[in-house]
């Protein structure tokens, strides 16, 4: 999905902002609403403001593109969460039988599920309807078809998890490269 799609352009206060922990690591993106209340209730500092100031009848905010967490949170590993959206991404949005790219694509279990197949990263793959009727409830060695590469479960590399706001959010770029 789009950065820009992410948060509605409607409301300045929906824009994106890079949380990075206080170790300089980046753990997400929230809105400029949620950044402001992370600054001023003392829990996080501005590291980039170029975006101007966001006025109140009674205040100014500064609008930060990038804070940093005062503290260290400390987390598990990341993994990525099985969504058809994610499939489709590791995918590159391309059918993994004829190769064929389409904004209609469906999820195909390469091991049916009632011959044992689980619902995991690495039995699940893109195919367009056509493929996947195709290939029915069947292995596909049994089909006669073969898969483009096999099915693995991605690394959450910080270019996977945050590439699509570096077009539009340049100054990103100096804290995501180090990670």
């Amino acid at each position: 999905m789009e950065a820009s799609r992410r948060f509605s352009s409607l409301s300045p206060l929906r824009e994106p902002v890079l949380v990075l922990n206080a170790n300089f690591e980046p753990l997400n993106v929230c809105s400029l609403r949620r950044a402001i209340v992370l600054v001023l209730s003392g829990k996080a500092e501005i590291l980039e403001n170029g975006r101007g100031e966001v006025r109140t009848p009674s205040r100014v905010f500064p609008r930060p593109s990038v804070i940093r967490l005062r503290y260290v949170v400390r987390r598990p590993p990341r993994r990525l969460r099985l969504t058809k959206r994610e499939i489709l991404r590791r995918d590159q949005y391309t059918c993994q039988y004829c190769g064929r790219s389409s904004p209609h694509l469906t999820v195909d279990h390469v091991i049916p599920r009632h011959r044992g197949g689980g619902h995991t990263w690495e039995n699940l793959v893109a195919a367009c309807p056509a493929c996947n009727r195709r290939k029915g409830n069947r292995t596909p060695a049994e089909a006669h078809m073969t898969l483009l590469r096999p099915p693995f479960e991605p690394v959450p590399t910080i270019r996977y998890l945050f590439g699509s706001y570096l077009r539009e959010y340049v100054e990103w770029r100096k804290y995501l490269e180090g990670w």
